[in-house]
């Protein structure tokens, strides 16, 4: 039982431990009882809330591993906030993979990311995920007197939550009714917070909302005080620098990339149907069968039945939605191979496929040795959401593996990606702190690790098969960000853009 009052862990998880590669966790109950049929709206809330610079630089007082050292049922009452259940868990050493009913949460030890879809209330968990991040973690804090005070709130060092503009936003709940009712939520809790719009009014657009990373502490943080308590309460929380950091805080190499597509080609959105997805694997179990074995595909190894005229028959695993089918999809669709295990040896993909329609992954990539040989202390994640149906269909990719990390630049990727869905029209967002790479007088500015520099701001330009409509460039504090809309050169379009919303 944890400080929450929250249950144990049910015996019906089954666990998979490889040593020193990450190790998989599903909830057997909760997947058994998943049904996509009424699901409608792909485009997801995102929130990403930092609490320390790194995971070397934890402040005082918190526990070893930070946000990893909570048990995961700590998070259960946060997520029947927000309207989501677990699916399945991947444990690696810096960085916990969370595949949810409605998309996916990865925790790190100094920073949590959250990401859902549909009618989910995504901000009505934030009040317990920084209480959570105080009692369990142990986390400082500022907006109240003493640990036991039920509004206790451990204190952010960054907080980012953005989305793409709804498809129906009628149909959302609570403060996600629009974008004005949002940044009222946010302003309300957080101090030092500023929202944006990106992209055009009346076409497809990206919301943002940031908080500054300079706030200061009135009164300052004491000696005396316990685990960062404040003599005073605050009507918001602070965020910004707001205790002394230990360890060493390393020059910020945060990156993130987001490709949102819509109108997805129908022939390659037919791959995340159910019933396709079993005809696939239906046709790669008697591929392998004829094949004697295809180690790579380690779903079927245990199933050898046939039936009374001696053909191999499907485990029923991959006749019913869920993670063998999630695996079989991911193959077939060539998600598997935008970080591939012979590159990153100890990535871990964790896909679910749902019925009828729509699929989910999450993916644990650990750092891969530099050119010195040293393997960086970093957690890298990639998440892939789709939503197949015609009238709103709908991915999303998301990952903050560097670019140019082996060789692979950011247009790789995306043009990867963009060819598993063909969508009509797809936006991209680059997140990068200025860091160690932001620029000084006689550095060169092309550096191949910038992707911004010139050579590789050319390379975005041109995604095989789309013209780039948009290009819009912001310059924050310590992050730079980029937005590209494109559209597909053959694309005719879905009958003008959808607004929806008011701002």
């Amino acid at each position: 039982m944890s400080g929450l009052g929250v249950p144990a862990i049910p015996a019906n998880y089954t666990f998979s431990p490889s040593e020193g590669t990450p190790y998989l966790t599903i909830n057997h109950d909760v997947a058994a009882d998943l049904d996509s049929t009424n699901a409608f709206e792909g485009p997801e809330k995102l929130l990403e809330v930092w609490f320390a610079p790194s995971a070397k630089a934890l402040p005082a007082g918190v526990k070893e591993g930070g946000l990893k050292a909570v048990n995961p049922d700590c998070w259960t009452p946060m997520l029947d906030l927000v309207h989501c259940k677990v699916l399945s868990i991947i444990n690696s050493e810096n960085v916990d993979s969370y595949l949810l009913s409605e998309s996916s949460m990865f925790v790190f030890p100094h920073k949590i990311i959250l990401k859902t879809c549909g009618t989910t209330t995504l901000l009505l968990g934030l009040d317990l995920m920084l209480r959570i991040a105080a009692v369990e973690a142990g986390f400082p804090f500022h907006n109240v007197a003493s640990l036991e005070d039920p509004k206790v709130a451990a204190t952010p060092l960054r907080v980012f939550y953005s989305r793409k503009n709804f498809l129906f936003p009628q149909k959302q709940r609570g403060p996600h009714k629009s974008w004005r009712d949002e940044v009222t939520f946010l302003d309300n809790m957080f101090e030092n917070g500023s929202a944006y719009m990106v992209g055009k009014m009346n076409g497809d657009h990206w919301y943002l909302y940031i908080t500054s990373p300079t706030s200061s502490l009135t009164p300052p943080r004491t000696p005396t005080s316990s685990r960062g308590v404040s003599p005073s309460r605050r009507s918001k929380i602070p965020t910004g620098i707001v205790a002394p950091f230990g360890g060493v805080i390393e020059n910020n190499a945060d990156e993130t990339l987001e490709i949102l597509m819509t109108d997805l080609d129908p022939e390659n959105a037919k791959k995340f149907y159910l019933e396709e997805a079993t005809a696939i694997a239906k046709e790669k179990l008697f591929s392998k069968s004829e094949a004697n074995g295809d180690a790579s595909f380690d779903v079927f190894s245990s199933s050898g039945d046939c039936d009374a005229d001696g053909q191999a028959v499907l485990p029923e695993a991959l006749t019913t939605e869920g993670h063998a089918l999630g695996t079989v999809v991911s193959e077939a669709c060539g998600l598997s191979a935008v970080y591939p295990t012979s590159t990153y040896p100890d990535a871990r993909i964790d896909a679910y496929q749902f019925s009828p329609c729509g699929f989910s992954a999450n993916g644990v990539v650990p750092a891969v040795a530099g050119a010195d040989g040293t393997i960086p202390k970093a957690g890298h994640y990639f998440t892939v959401h789709v939503t197949p149906e015609p009238q709103c269909s709908f991915a999303s990719f998301e990952t903050n593996v560097p670019g140019g990390q082996n060789g692979r630049q950011t247009a790789e990727v995306i043009e990867q990606v963009v060819n598993i869905f063909r969508p009509g029209r797809f936006s991209v967002t680059l997140f990068e702190a200025k860091g160690a790479l932001a620029t000084t007088p006689g550095e060169d500015a092309d550096d191949s690790r910038r992707n911004w520099g010139a050579a590789a701001k050319q390379r975005m330009e041109r995604i095989n098969g789309y013209r780039r409509v948009d290009r819009i460039v912001h310059d924050f504090e310590d992050y730079d960000l980029v937005f590209r809309y494109y559209e597909r050169e053959d694309w005719v379009g879905g009958g003008g853009a959808r607004m929806g919303e008011e701002f």
